[in-house]
């Protein structure tokens, strides 16, 4: 017997949250269901390597909602994973058999954090840090004295050696990156966050490839070019890739290994929508697709399938951003995030600074550290300036 939906949500982060939510706010009736193979409420995930790594928060601060919201807006929270989608009859199999059927079906499986392709990357002490398991495991493996060494340094990975190293561990980060997120922010943001990290204690291996992981008498050593880093658990946060394997399996094409929407988080097949790390969304503002991984950004989308697939018609026109938190410092980014050719760096007061991005003299991203008024004004302009 297949369950019938309004609409059918795979997956149970902030997109997934946001389609139900935006669904019902919309006016959508009938059956609604979320699909999650976490076995508990959407949550936040952004503490995971800030507040509740450091301690400074419970995991009872962080579902979305309290479980009587599923009640109170008659939606179904399943445990379970997709198996299989069949777009033509529009209809999900989980693993283990049960088969569910959509009038609208939102695809928001997320991404999952990648490993590095070197020997010694799978050993059970070299975790990765994505979810709430994710965050528990690694928590079991630290006690007092353990010392941690992070591989990667884009924001993730300078957050979580940040917070292990406020929790009182010994840390160090490994990158091969000439400072932590040289690539994305430019050499001169790149060498404010390592001085932030060296200030908290944190030991620097820049500009170090890693090319293999050994294990020796219960410790771990990172070997690099020209370094040997030695820690008895190692944490990798060298990015993430979309799960989209159930809508290539469908049929879909996917765009470099996400699925491609409209502003209106459409993909190419009726009824159906993906929002979140997992899509490749047009931005009506930016005049092209975008690639984003960002938590306002996920809500975002994941509001306007929900209120799209019950009938409105609404787009994503925002320019995409987000906070950092590094040790005691916050940083607020605003970017399209497909590159840029040049950047100003500028003070502001004692500690702040503001970073302007642009590419072909347009701009194109604003990077502020205790600049709030220059973050604004920056981001209200990114939005004006398009680049075609």
């Amino acid at each position: 017997m297949t369950d019938e939906h309004a609409l059918l949500v795979l997956g149970g982060g902030p997109a997934g949250f946001a389609a139900a939510r935006g669904f019902r706010a919309e006016g959508g009736e009938g059956p609604v269901a979320i699909v999650t193979d976490e076995q508990r409420m959407p949550y936040e995930r952004p503490p995971l390597t800030k507040e509740l790594l450091r301690g400074e928060s419970e995991e009872s601060d962080l579902p979305l909602e309290d479980e009587s919201w599923l009640e109170r807006e008659h939606v179904e929270l399943i445990s379970g994973r997709a198996f299989a989608l069949d777009i033509d009859g529009r209809t999900v199999v989980l693993a283990g058999g049960r088969e569910l059927s959509y009038r609208s079906c939102v695809l928001a499986m997320g991404a999952e954090p990648l490993r590095l392709p070197v020997s010694g990357a799978d050993h059970p002490a070299v975790r990765v840090l994505r979810s709430l398991d994710d965050l528990r495991e690694l928590q079991h493996r630290l006690t007092e004295g353990t010392r941690v060494v992070v591989i990667g340094s884009g924001f993730i990975g300078c957050e979580i050696a940040a917070s292990l190293k406020a929790r009182g561990h010994s840390v160090a980060l490994v990158t091969d990156e000439p400072a932590p997120n040289a690539t994305r922010l430019g050499e001169e943001a790149g060498a404010v966050i390592s001085r932030w990290l060296a200030d908290d204690g944190v030991e620097l291996h820049l500009g170090e490839p890693v090319t293999g992981i050994e294990h020796r008498g219960g410790q771990l050593i990172v070997c690099a070019a020209n370094a040997r880093v030695q820690g008895t658990v190692v944490v990798m946060a060298v990015g993430v890739r979309p799960r989209s394997e159930l809508a290539s399996l469908a049929g879909l094409e996917c765009l470099d290994g996400a699925i491609p929407v409209d502003a209106g988080m459409r993909t190419q097949a009726s009824a159906l929508f993906a929002a979140g790390d997992v899509c490749i969304a047009e931005n009506v503002a930016a005049a092209r697709r975008l690639r984003v991984e960002h938590w306002d950004d996920a809500l975002r989308h994941g509001e306007i399938a929900g209120r799209n697939a019950a009938g409105a018609d609404e787009k994503w026109d925002g320019v995409p951003g987000f906070w950092s938190q590094i040790g005691e410092r916050w940083l607020q980014f605003a970017a399209w995030g497909d590159g840029f050719d040049s950047s100003h760096f500028e003070e502001r007061g004692d500690h702040g600074f503001a970073v302007h991005y642009r590419r072909g003299g347009k701009l194109v991203g604003v990077l502020t550290h205790e600049a709030d008024e220059d973050y604004e004004a920056g981001r209200e302009a990114i939005s004006q300036h398009k680049y075609v």
